[in-house]
């Protein structure tokens, strides 16, 4: 999604919360609460989607203190903890304000005490057996009962946002490609969409269907690398080493297209350098094919192996209520019966009348999840089979530059939905230059949500309902 620059609006301090409450109740959704520095002051920003389209308030913190918006939003929890980590804010009626940038030695500061004679803990990570980013996890268990799970990510602190201040526009793409390279297309997509809303840059048809063609292509190597991951989890290796060769074709595929495996440096502000002809396009699609059919045949394996779903089935649930509190996104919502993609509403692609996935039992378990990503599957192969049957020649869009100048006080949002959910993109800029980049993944929405969903359930199921999610820590640690 992409709509012309925002007007930043501004709220007065001690109406923050209520405003943000009100935007709700009008039937706007949360998508992104992020801090910025204002000469001597620090703003908290609050970025929505409405019925009028996505909208960004502003409110100038009193001598550092903001109202919290978590007792309203409880999405917005993470988003709080780190404006209060990398801008000093605190958030009153926030308590406690949990560590989650800074990692404190004290575990008081950032774990959630859990009292009693039985409870004991179970450390894991960050350093892990596989070749993975760092990431901690803190189990307070009973017996093999999970209770509940502290998360520590953010080891790398890599500054990809602060390091993207005082670029120009068109070369800020970097950055936001850079923070995960699963999901570089979906990063992209919605840093491009942010810079033309600003820029007031409508997308051609011609430049919507290869940004599709290469979100899509980007979503079919995630979901099968994902249902194979499952099935990781649990110790199938016929179905972790199917999807596994499957991922690789397409990753292969996507090396032939675009000269690199991970769709690198194929988006650019109001243009493509992706180049793909006729005959490129119709391998391309004969390949999809052959692919999905081979997807088809390992699915049955998993699906109708009886020991496979006695594992899957019951466990990592992550009911409706707790996704729409949560503000969980992508599959794992869909998963859980919450029906919303961003595909449904994106004019800078090409979606027309796209209708999201859906289960006959939205049980919100790992069943759920994987089986999701399986109807997933399927559904971007018919998308790709559409859209690499009439290529343009080439497929690529001119460079162009945006006709009108950046007003003052507005911002860009671009919204696109990643593999693991709705990405949003916040930029704000001046004289062509950025002064802020805010890029909240998919991935970063649902850390919470996986650790609410393996509360109540076995520890040794823990690496099953992770892989079910199968979230990225890179792109968190932005």
């Amino acid at each position: 999604m992409s709509v012309p620059g925002s007007a930043i609006q501004l709220v007065p301090a001690d109406q923050w919360r209520s405003t943000c409450e009100g935007l709700v109740d009008e039937g706007g959704r949360f998508l992104a609460l992020y801090a910025v520095r204002e000469n001597e002051d620090v703003a908290v920003r609050a970025a929505f989607d409405g019925p009028q389209g996505p909208t960004l308030i502003s409110c100038t913190t009193e001598s550092g203190v903001a109202e919290s918006i978590v007792p309203v939003i409880p999405a917005a929890g993470w988003d709080e903890r780190e404006a209060h980590d990398a801008y000093g804010v605190d958030f009153e009626g926030h308590r406690p304000l949990r560590a989650l940038l800074a990692h404190p030695d004290d575990l008081s500061e950032w774990v959630v005490p859990v009292h009693g004679h039985d409870p004991y803990q179970v450390a894991v990570g960050p350093i892990h057996a596989g070749v993975i980013e760092s990431g901690h996890f803190r189990f307070r268990v009973v017996g093999e009962s999970i209770l509940h799970v502290d998360l520590r990510l953010f080891y790398k602190h890599r500054g990809l946002e602060r390091a993207a201040e005082g670029r120009p526009l068109s070369t800020g793409i970097a950055f936001a490609q850079r923070a995960c390279a699963a999901c570089a297309v979906s990063n992209s997509v919605a840093y491009a969409q942010a810079v033309e809303s600003l820029q007031g840059y409508r997308p051609s048809p011609r430049l919507a269907r290869v940004r599709t063609l290469l979100l899509e292509l980007e979503r079919l190597y995630n979901h099968l690398n994902d249902i194979g991951a499952a099935c990781a989890g649990i110790g199938f290796a016929p179905g972790n080493m199917a999807f596994s060769a499957l991922k690789e074709r397409v990753h292969r595929l996507n090396q032939a297209l675009s000269g690199h495996r991970f769709l690198f440096e194929t988006i650019a502000v109001s243009r493509s350098p992706a180049t793909i002809d006729r005959a490129a396009a119709a391998e391309a699609r004969a390949e999809v094919e052959t692919i999905a059919e081979d997807a088809r045949r390992a699915w049955r394996e998993v699906l109708f192996n009886a020991s496979v779903q006695d594992r899957f089935l019951g466990v990592g649930r992550l009911s409706l209520d707790d996704a729409l509190r949560l503000g969980t996104v992508g599959p794992a919502a869909r998963a859980s019966g919450l029906r919303r993609d961003a595909r449904s509403d994106a004019p800078g692609l090409e979606y027309p009348g796209f209708e999201p996935a859906s289960l006959r039992h939205s049980d919100g378990d790992v069943a759920a999840r994987v089986n999701l990503r399986a109807l997933e599957v399927d559904a971007t192969v018919a998308l790709l089979h559409e859209l690499l049957a009439r290529p343009a020649v080439p497929l690529a869009e001119p460079s162009a530059e945006a006709a009108l100048e950046i007003a003052p006080g507005r911002a860009g949002i671009g919204v696109v939905e990643s593999p693991r959910g709705e990405t949003v993109c916040v930029l704000e800029a001046a004289e062509g230059l950025l002064t802020r980049m805010h890029l909240r993944t998919g991935s970063y929405a649902n850390w919470p949500s996986l650790a609410h969903a393996a509360a109540g359930n076995l520890l040794p199921d823990f690496p099953l309902i992770n892989k079910s999610f199968e979230l990225c820590y890179s792109c968190s640690d932005r």
